[in-house]
């Protein structure tokens, strides 16, 4: 294949567009939820708004792998884009017509819509790796998939802020239409130039070898074995606990076909995704440690913003700020480590230092108190971003280096998919690890007759990717009110026992009920000074 330099940078170019629309519309949907949520009347279904795009992009990432190793790359890269685009129009137009026959009302169109954008989505990233292993040699892939992947993590920390600003104020750019709409709208203009771009530019890019007749069984084994794994680790722990007889049958079912599509890899020629390749060391190694690094990365996209507002308790619009250190952090990061891979011709020191530095981030964000100071914050994510970095592009290179070429396309989605998956399971066990520890901390508190009314709110991952665990805060914020507003009615109670005995039913330390009783006593029959300590115990507890 003998391309102009112009022809492959113009080819990288929308490929990059294209990436940065995918990663964006996986993290600015979360910010503009509420408000979706609030005009399309589906405050019960919203979960579901990002498990059908999470559901449908993760399950045909290794589908979209397979494909490009059998077809001409080009087509399959247009066919992501066009499907993504008309998700993301259709998405906008939710709604705007009422109930539709079929599809239902607007809260049912976007879901169903999200799951087309999803199945765009679903190509875009894998098919940017494997589109440039074909137009760059080994020894130059590393400083171009370091673009890629800084475009990746800068997207994915700049989605939610996109999301508030044109959810606030895009219903001003044409009148008449709600600003979330434009959510997915920015998608289109952006996306016709990425679609531009790879049909003028972009070679066939076909596959090494005549395609055979792809195994469609094992296909649909793997299917079968995803989807429900994926709508596992995305339940409401609220309605389907870890334990429940519902997520331990999805969990089964996703088993059961895992194994018959392990089975069916082994028999068959041409399967979907050949097992054979984890037992290559390379291939096995870098996936694991993409399913971390997706891991860790998610969740603390997901976790910092709910630390800082319910902690430290700045401004949603603050803490969504401090996600910007670890965007640049993620860019520098990879696009030095890309760079670095290319001239020294090798990265194994350098992805073993980013997980070095990545660890040592993780470990001082775990050390944050509430009074930590913001500028500390801003190191610390900087941190993270510089850990996480090398390693979005050179896990791959790593892959498609020690791979058959033939097989550079389902090898290359593994990856993507793997970081997908632990992404999910991240969000998810953290999800849990959190409301584990809030229950822990109001047991704390005291006994369970003290507890009555301040339990910890359930928190599962696909809520905390979908709502940015809005919801926590304000959860606890509302027990601790409500305790409050009984205090206050039983100091303002003409009976002198009323108190003592809502007291005894508060989570108030032991240690402060008694201070709290003898100034009571003290304020009894002068009404400004019982109003004014009414007042301390509001700002106390509410």
């Amino acid at each position: 294949m003998d391309l102009s330099p112009r022809d492959k940078t113009l080819t990288l170019i929308g490929i990059m567009l294209a990436v940065f629309l995918g990663a964006l519309d996986q993290t600015i949907v979360a910010t503009a939820l509420p408000k979706i949520v609030e005009d399309l009347q589906g405050v019960s279904r919203y979960a579901w708004v990002a498990t059908a795009y999470l559901l449908a992009s993760t399950v045909l990432v290794p589908i979209y792998g397979k494909l490009a190793d059998m077809y001409a790359r080009k087509r399959i890269v247009l066919f992501a884009i066009t499907t993504f685009l008309l998700g993301s129009f259709l998405c906008g137009l939710a709604g705007e017509f009422g109930t539709l026959p079929l599809l239902g009302d607007g809260m049912t169109q976007l879901i169903v819509f999200r799951a087309i954008q999803g199945l765009g989505g679903a190509g875009l990233f894998s098919l940017a790796f494997i589109v440039i292993a074909d137009l760059f040699p080994p020894r130059e892939r590393g400083k171009y998939q370091g673009l890629v992947g800084a475009t990746f993590g800068f997207a994915s920390v700049l989605g939610p802020w996109i999301g508030g600003l044109l959810t606030d104020y895009g219903s001003g750019i044409v009148p008449g239409i709600e600003g979330w709409r434009w959510v997915f709208y920015v998608n289109v203009p952006f996306g016709a130039i990425a679609l531009w771009f790879v049909a003028t530019r972009m070679p066939p890019l076909r596959p090494r070898e005549a395609a055979k007749r792809l195994d469609v069984l094992s296909a649909l084994f793997l299917i079968g074995a995803l989807v429900p794994l994926v709508l596992g680790l995305s339940f409401d722990r609220a309605v389907y606990p870890w334990a429940g007889p519902v997520t331990l049958v999805t969990f089964a079912i996703a088993l059961v076909f895992g194994v018959a599509f392990v089975l069916r890899s082994l028999a068959s020629a041409n399967p979907v995704l050949e097992v054979r390749l984890f037992a290559d060391r390379v291939f096995s190694t870098a996936n694991v440690a993409a399913f971390l690094l997706g891991a860790a990365f998610l969740s603390t996209v997901i976790f910092l913003p709910l630390f800082m507002v319910n902690v430290v308790g700045v401004s949603a619009t603050r803490a969504g700020v401090s996600l910007i250190p670890l965007s640049i952090g993620t860019v520098l990061g990879s696009v030095f480590g890309g760079q670095i891979a290319s001239r020294l011709g090798r990265y194994k020191g350098l992805m073993v230092f980013g997980s070095v530095v990545l660890l040592v981030a993780m470990f001082l964000l775990s050390t944050m108190s509430v009074d930590v100071p913001y500028w500390q914050v801003t190191l610390y994510m900087v941190i993270a971003g510089l850990g996480v970095g090398p390693g979005l592009p050179l896990y791959t290179l790593a892959i498609q280096n020690a791979i058959d070429p033939r097989k550079v396309g389902q090898a290359t989605s593994a990856a993507q998919f793997f970081r997908q998956i632990g992404g999910a399971v991240g969000a998810a066990v953290m999800g849990t690890i959190l409301a584990t520890t809030l229950a822990g901390a109001f047991g704390a508190l005291g006994d369970s007759a003290a507890l009555e009314g301040l339990e910890a709110p359930a928190i599962s991952g696909g809520e905390l990717a979908s709502t940015g665990g809005a919801d926590v805060g304000s959860a606890v914020r509302a027990a601790f009110e409500a305790q409050a507003d009984a205090l206050v009615a039983a100091l303002e109670s003409p009976d002198p026992h009323a108190l003592a005995a809502a007291l005894q039913a508060s989570a108030v330390p032991s240690e402060a009920r008694g201070f709290i009783l003898g100034a009571a006593a003290g304020a009894r029959g002068d009404a400004a000074v019982t109003a004014s300590l009414a007042a301390q115990l509001r700002a106390q507890l509410a």
